[in-house]
């Protein structure tokens, strides 16, 4: 069982905006209906929202031991049959206003908005006793590839993210994520744990109903990637009036140092806290983060190992990276390092094969007192007449010169084109690539597109801008 509900029986777990209120109580006797309703441990999709039922639906699947796979509730179509036809689950848990899109499954169960259908697939492939849990990695989207984590791999993540947020029952963090992302998912998981209560909405910042809801219910925190920190700042967050914010938190890329820096002083200024973390869904989640005391001090680092967790480095030669300030690819080692990926139902009987060893594709940096800074990612480089350019760098570069644009670099060797949403600065930021770079003009090409291509996450989707090359 992954949380114990009855030990916070009469707390509320789970509020919407629409006042509906789920004590931890009712999620247990929730989850005893769901799991008589579907006979025990199979496969279930799960097409998530940001709504009671999506999690109630969620939670309740986990401490029956039977296997949600949760997917964007959006998804399109094809890529949904699709996976459905990879992995045959047995049931569907899906909004109740589109159970009728499922013709020939039949709905055994509903509630707070939500229906069990059974799918009727003749196939059921059998599930290593282990597997809790399949979640997108976070740059896929209609890819059958799914990460394949242990029961013990989400108690152990969620258990060292109570520890170093010390997290209690007193929280209140509002959704601002997908639940279906590794990292929205972690900050449901962390707090079920404590007995705390979950504000969900799936209305999203830029919406007056977002910010009403935050106040009305006096939310205590937030997590957001990236994009989400550009978005606040845009919206003039710095000025709003939020006594009950307490935490911030921020993971899925690298912030600028200049973002990173703005919200740590605020975060200072204001008595709160903001804490840069790392993760992967590789490592159920959550691999590093910057204590809030030192985020500051250290702007522009995401910190050191989560309790029970270690980093490395390795270097081009194979050997461990002994002195500071040398870059290596980093390499995590604990007991959230998730089971390994399926790609089709045959796949979800394999056991174990990463034995707690993650090698994260990451390029990163320690310094003289054992904080870490990413540096780029493995194969995010072109070869730009000779000289290994780091595309991450590239894009942090232009973000911190031009303040609120939106920006990507992608390319393949000697041709970088670099997508920019506002077309007056594309000869400008041509010019400060090159001057920075020191290479060849002819190398750069600006492409001036309405938006940046991002996923569920806000992740940006550089494979969708590959369509723009020449």
């Amino acid at each position: 069982m992954m949380w114990e509900l009855e030990k916070y029986h009469d707390r509320t777990a789970v509020l919407d905006e629409f006042d509906t209120a789920v004590t931890y109580g009712d999620l247990a006797a929730e989850g005893e209906r769901i799991s008589s309703a579907a006979g025990g441990r199979c496969l279930v999709f799960c097409l998530c929202t940001n709504t009671v039922g999506s999690i109630a639906g969620y939670v309740s699947f986990m401490n029956a031991g039977i296997v949600p796979v949760l997917l964007n509730a959006h998804l399109e179509r094809a890529l949904l049959d699709s996976l459905l036809a990879a992995y045959a689950p047995k049931y569907l848990w899906a909004p109740a206003e589109q159970a009728g899109d499922f013709a020939g499954m039949e709905s055994v169960y509903s509630s707070y908005g939500y229906s069990l259908l059974r799918t009727g697939y003749p196939t059921e492939y059998p599930l290593f006793p282990e597997l809790g849990l399949l979640l997108t990695t976070s740059g896929s989207t209609g890819s059958p590839k799914f990460v394949r984590q242990s029961y013990a791999n989400i108690l152990a993540n969620a258990r060292s993210i109570v520890q170093y947020l010390k997290l209690d029952e007193t929280e209140k963090p509002i959704t601002t994520l997908p639940m279906n992302y590794t990292y929205g998912l972690s900050i449901i998981n962390s707090h079920l744990l404590v007995g705390a209560t979950l504000l969900v909405t799936d209305k999203g910042l830029m919406q007056r109903e977002f910010w009403q809801f935050f106040k009305a219910q006096k939310a205590t925190s937030f997590g957001g990637v990236p994009y989400t920190y550009e978005m606040l700042e845009r919206l003039r967050f710095f000025r709003m009036d939020l006594p009950s914010l307490r935490t911030m938190t921020q993971a899925g890329g690298k912030l600028t140092p200049e973002l990173h820096k703005k919200f740590a002083e605020y975060a200072d200024e204001k008595g709160k806290k903001f804490v840069v973390m790392y993760g992967q869904c590789e490592a159920t989640a959550r691999m590093g983060y910057l204590p809030s005391d030192k985020a500051v001090e250290r702007c522009g680092s995401m910190g050191i190992a989560i309790p029970g967790g270690t980093f490395r480095l390795v270097g081009a030669d194979g050997k461990t990276v002994t002195e500071p300030r040398v870059t290596g690819e980093l390499v995590y080692e604990g007991p959230n390092v998730t089971l390994g990926y399926a790609e089709q139902g045959e796949d979800l009987i394999k056991g174990d094969e990463r034995h707690g060893v993650l090698e994260t594709g990451d390029m990163a940096q320690f310094d003289e007192d054992g904080y870490y800074y990413i540096v780029g990612r493995k194969k995010r480089f072109l070869k730009i007449y000779g000289n290994r350019v780091n595309l991450d760098e590239v894009d942090r570069l232009i973000k911190g010169r031009f303040d609120g644009l939106d920006c990507a670099s992608a390319g393949v060797d000697d041709h970088m084109y670099l997508f920019v949403t506002d077309g007056t600065l594309a000869d400008e930021v041509k010019d400060f690539i090159v001057a920075k770079t020191g290479l060849n003009h002819a190398a750069f090409k600006v492409i001036v597109i309405d938006e940046i291509p991002k996923n569920d996450a806000g992740k940006t989707l550089y494979k969708d801008l590959a369509k723009y090359y020449q």
